[in-house]
């Protein structure tokens, strides 16, 4: 049977059914090996039978979607989609108690709606009037949710020794080609993310995830009191939330 690593077509329609299902059937040991390495990160409720069946969905996408127009193996290309499909499906742990979660979603759809609409990062004000209350019970309610994390780009909710945005994504021991290729994208997009949010924004996800400062040593930095950085903070993951939802992983088909 050739490798996946090797094997070389010219388009997804030109694919037969037959050669489509056993391309399926020779990659399913890797859908179990991302999804298996991902698991390791979570906690032991999150149950890895469906992290494998929501991988073979990235699988199939890969195998219909692979073009070597890419400049990459179609194993490389499956492990990206694979991965991909997982972490998208992980972005429910998002840091925030579930009976507080229907607040969290009306925000962030919220804040999409405006940015969509106006173009630009709204401002509070803007948000709070969307949102039909007054600016400080805004404020109040992303205080309520200063907990919120990026989800599946966070460290998993149980470790408190890794806040990496990448923490999915790849370690030092873990440089394949696929890993090097989801970071350098994902790193791509987070940078394009925090670049259109307001200024002051963008510096407290800075400071807080690559510099690795709590909001106590960012307080003072800024000048601001520390229940501000914790609202403005809130605010920033719901406006990078939304763009990475819309920009990452790769759309279907794209690469």
């Amino acid at each position: 049977m050739a490798s996946l690593s090797t094997l070389s077509y010219s388009t997804p329609q030109a694919e037969p059914s037959s050669e489509r299902e056993r391309l399926i059937l020779e990659h399913l040991p890797q859908v179990r090996w991302v999804a298996s390495r991902i698991h390791e990160k979570l906690s032991d409720n999150t149950s890895l039978e469906d992290l494998v069946s929501i991988g073979i969905v990235g699988l199939i996408n890969a195998i219909d979607n692979f073009d070597p127009q890419f400049n990459v193996k179609l194993k490389t290309y499956a492990e990206h989609k694979i991965r991909g499909a997982i972490l998208d499906s992980l972005r429910g742990l998002d840091g925030v108690p579930a009976h507080k979660r229907k607040h969290l979603k009306h925000i962030q759809a919220t804040v999409g709606a405006l940015e969509q609409r106006l173009q630009r990062a709204p401002a509070e004000e803007e948000i709070a009037a969307e949102l039909g209350i007054t600016l400080q019970a805004y404020q109040d309610m992303l205080l309520d949710l200063r907990a919120v994390s990026l989800g599946s780009l966070d460290a998993a909710p149980q470790r408190e020794d890794s806040r990496s945005l990448i923490h999915f994504i790849a370690t030092p021991e873990e440089n394949s080609p696929a890993r090097l290729l989801e970071r350098s994208e994902l790193e791509k997009v987070i940078a394009e993310g925090l670049k259109k949010m307001p200024r002051v924004e963008g510096l407290v996800l800075d400071l807080y995830y690559r510099q690795e400062l709590g909001i106590r040593e960012i307080a003072p930095i800024l000048n601001l009191h520390i229940t501000r950085i914790s609202q403005i903070k809130a605010q920033a993951i719901l406006r990078l939330r939304n763009y990475l939802q819309r920009h990452w992983p790769t759309p279907k088909g794209t690469y």
